[in-house]
């Protein structure tokens, strides 16, 4: 009896080792993702995540829609290095199959880096990186450079003739880069384990994705900065300011990058946009009366316009701008007799929206319950130029009564045409939208929008939308030269794409993200006749 318990513990013995053993050297790809991306410096503002297996390579292969995105030359340059690193005959048996993450980063030159990073199987050694170059016939070279914080293998691509600089941090993790400054800040990075600067998707959905994107809302500010000589730009201002990360699957079309899944706000920090997390999906109709000159747009979309109303004055508290706005309205009511604030909030319907055009009018359009109901409210707080034109007396009730996004509108210009009221700097702008308005001169009347609207969700709650071409002459005015002389020459590139749209719709606080650019149409822009 004794034997038999003796070896009953033994077998239990060897069969938790087993376990303990196995468990230990599993390595789920959800938690190996976590530690790979845990490595990526904090100030990237974006990941491109895929497997590195030949079936993905195949899917774009004389595809133009990465080559478009990324520009065709630092495409080139990656997959070159692909060919002769990473598919050897060295070295494919250690990265065949292991995801690969491009993530972007703002540098102290007028540049954007790529930093690639991944891992390797175990048994992969960086001494084969000196390997791997003796069988690339010349083609590759490598220099082991040791120093006071670690060892970097620079490996010259004598194809396109730059460095490619690796380091090896714990875990098997490698990363490279053709930047030599980015490689230097990433030897250096530390990660807060305990903090998630990007989330990765689940298993599950990471499985069945061709590629991930992931976004750090945090960062566009700091890339915004590389991008523009107008520090000031309001394309994507809202999104810059959110405290948020995304973590977002690609749908694969020929001609368009689709990416959807969830943006997941911080808690503990709070913008104008969080204001939308707390109502419903609403269906889209504001941009149907944008004009055909439309650069870009922003809409914003209100299931229950009091709970918006409700939010908002929490915001202005938060902001510290909460006596202000009081003072103003109690001013506005000692002059006029009004409780504008109140009787507005009533007409509001329920979608109001910033666009500006390729000839830089900005239009604040705001859908109302009823114009002939507002008109009078407009024309008592303003003084009227023509019969249906005025000035607001007042500054800032456009920011105070509607949030952030309208701050550009100081002291509008108004008119109310049918159930619209809209604001703009100048008379001259205003008249200019009668006449879109008046000859249905709009977006939603092009066949190429249409095509690229059918690709987006019908509800949201924020929505931004970009056509490259309308925008061409403000990013010319507005982009750093280096970056508008490769958006204007790039072929092909980012003027090979119709538009892009980035939709936020409310999901439990959160918000469901769609994410799409399109590229043109072979033919050029018709009009519906």
């Amino acid at each position: 009896m004794k034997r038999l318990i003796v070896i009953t513990l033994i077998l239990l013995a060897a069969t938790v080792s087993i376990t303990v053993l196995y468990f230990k050297n599993l390595s789920p790809p959800g938690v190996r993702n976590n530690q790979v991306m845990h490595s990526i410096p904090d100030n990237a503002v974006a990941v491109f995540e895929y497997n590195n297996e030949k079936g993905f390579y195949d899917i774009f292969k004389g595809n133009t829609l990465l080559k478009a995105v990324a520009g065709q030359e630092k495409l080139n340059d990656l997959d070159t290095l692909r060919k002769l690193l990473l598919s050897s005959s060295l070295s494919d048996l250690f990265f065949s199959g292991q995801n690969v993450f491009i993530s972007v980063h703002p540098t102290d030159a007028d540049n954007l880096s790529l930093l690639v990073t991944t891992t390797a199987s175990k048994g992969f050694e960086p001494d084969a990186f000196a390997k791997i170059a003796t069988q690339s016939q010349g083609a590759l070279s490598v220099a082991t450079v040791h120093n006071a914080v670690g060892t970097v293998y620079d490996i010259l691509v004598k194809a396109i003739n730059k460095h490619f600089y690796i380091i090896k941090k714990e875990d098997n993790i490698f990363e490279g880069s053709f930047s030599k400054a980015l490689i230097d800040q990433t030897i250096l990075y530390k990660s807060d384990r305990g903090k998630n600067v990007f989330v990765p998707l689940p298993d599950q959905q990471n499985s069945n994705s061709l590629a991930n994107l992931y976004i750090n809302y945090g960062q566009l500010s700091p890339m915004f900065e590389q991008l523009f000589k107008n520090k000031n730009t309001d394309i994507f201002k809202s999104f810059r300011l959110l405290p948020a990360v995304a973590a977002l699957s690609l749908n694969f079309k020929n001609d368009a990058l689709m990416f959807n899944g969830l943006t997941t706000l911080n808690s503990h920090t709070y913008s104008y946009l969080n204001l939308f997390a707390n109502q419903q999906p609403v269906v889209n109709h504001l941009k149907d009366i944008f004009p055909a000159t439309t650069a870009y747009s922003i809409n914003f979309a209100v299931s229950d316009p009091q709970k918006f109303f409700t939010d908002l004055a929490q915001w202005h508290i938060k902001a510290g701008i909460n006596k202000e706005k009081d003072a103003l309205f109690a001013k506005i009511r000692q002059e006029t007799g009004m409780f504008l604030k109140t009787e507005f909030e009533h007409l509001l319907s329920n979608e109001f929206a910033v666009v500006t055009t390729r000839y830089q009018e900005k239009f604040a359009i705001v859908s109302v319950k009823d114009g002939s109901k507002l008109l009078p409210l407009m024309t008592n707080i303003s003084t009227m130029t023509a019969d249906n034109i005025g000035q607001f007396n007042y500054e800032k009730l456009p920011f105070l009564l509607l949030g952030d996004a309208f701050s550009i509108f100081r002291k509008p210009y108004f008119m109310i045409i049918d159930n619209y009221l809209v604001l703009a700097a100048t008379t001259s702008e205003l008249k200019s939208y009668t006449d879109t308005y008046i000859n249905r001169k709009f977006i939603s009347k092009t066949d190429q929008y249409n095509q690229f609207d059918g690709l987006l969700a019908e509800r949201s709650n924020v929505a931004y939308f970009i056509n490259f071409k309308n925008s061409q002459q403000i990013l010319k005015r507005d982009l750093k030269d280096s970056f508008y002389d490769a958006f204007e020459n790039n072929q092909p590139g980012w003027r090979n794409f119709y538009g892009a749209a980035y939709q936020f719709t409310a999901s439990d606080k959160n918000f469901y993200t769609n994410f799409c650019m399109r590229l043109n149409n072979v033919d050029t822009l018709t009009a519906k006749k």
